[in-house]
């Protein structure tokens, strides 16, 4: 087998189209399908059914498929970690995050590490929470920070490090009775209309969690996509949103008030997390070390 030949495969597997895995490639779609038949010759077996120019993988083709496809990913890795340790401060920093970290924390990190390391290049993901964690496991980026921080002992493949924890502060329109207070306790707002996040997302069970332990069911008037759209919404008028603290910082609607909320538990890690079958490559582990020293200080 070549390389030349798994490259092919690998595009036409992911497109299913021998042409358009040809465009890509920038080659002749003859010189594909010919090194498809050589490959399927040497291993003596159809890794494609086709239908024209269009192709669907078979079971066995499948399975090769993520053979191949995991290693290139680890001769990729390979070349980078050798580009790395040469010059480890012209490396790139793999890391995914949740919407809730993409206004202020992770972008004030970066900016702050660049400034030490002006060369130092970012590929950022982002992730729903689970797949946040999943990915780091996978492989398809090597960091993630995340909130709150994950059971260590329900995922086996991940460690991590909690870097701070946050408050969890409510966000109401100007208009609303308590927006000239200092703080409020949360049952204070049990007959608000509550604007939260769509199921699924943690922070969504976060906020109806901490309803119930202080006696209520939010009333639950409407749904934002993500952080931003609930501001949104507050802003409107529509009703309150529970948010974390740093989402705010810099980044709040001229028409609503952030206010403190005296319960002490209202809290929520913030962390990152990283593999544990794999070392981090060199960059990584620079900007890995450079937010615990940052928020250790």
């Amino acid at each position: 087998m070549e390389t030349r030949q798994i490259q092919y495969f690998l595009e036409v597997a992911k497109r299913e189209h021998m042409t358009q895995a040809a465009i890509h490639l920038h080659v002749a779609q003859s010189s594909v399908s010919r090194q498809i038949v050589n490959l399927e010759n040497e291993l003596g077996v159809d890794l494609f059914v086709r239908d024209g120019r269009n192709v669907r993988l078979t079971p066995i083709g499948r399975i090769f498929f993520e053979r191949m496809d995991q290693i290139v990913h680890l001769m990729d890795e390979a070349k980078r970690e050798v580009n790395e340790y040469l010059k480890p401060e012209k490396g790139t920093v793999r890391i995914g995050y949740p919407t809730s970290m993409a206004a202020y924390t992770l972008p004030s990190n970066i900016y702050a590490f660049r400034k030490k390391y002006p060369e130092a290049k970012f590929h950022m993901t982002n992730e729903l929470y689970d797949d946040l964690i999943d990915g780091v496991e996978r492989g398809d980026f090597n960091l993630a920070m995340i909130a709150p921080m994950p059971d260590q002992a329900l995922k086996h493949k991940v460690a991590g490090t909690t870097l701070f924890s946050e408050n969890i502060v409510a966000l109401l329109p100007l208009s609303h009775p308590f927006a000239k207070e200092k703080a409020i306790k949360l049952e204070a707002l049990k007959d608000d209309p509550f604007l939260v996040l769509p199921e699924g997302l943690v922070f969504r069970d976060q906020v109806i969690q901490a309803c119930n332990q202080v006696g209520f069911s939010p009333n639950i008037a409407f749904e934002g996509k993500d952080i931003d759209a609930l501001k949104g919404l507050v802003s409107a008028g529509l009703g309150i949103a529970l948010m974390p603290e740093m989402t705010l910082v810099d980044n709040t609607p001229q028409s609503t008030v952030v206010i403190p909320i005296s319960d002490s538990s209202l809290t929520r890690t913030v962390g990152v997390i990283y593999p544990t079958e794999r070392n981090l490559l060199p960059t990584e582990s620079m900007f890995y070390q450079f937010l615990v020293d940052t928020y250790r200080k």
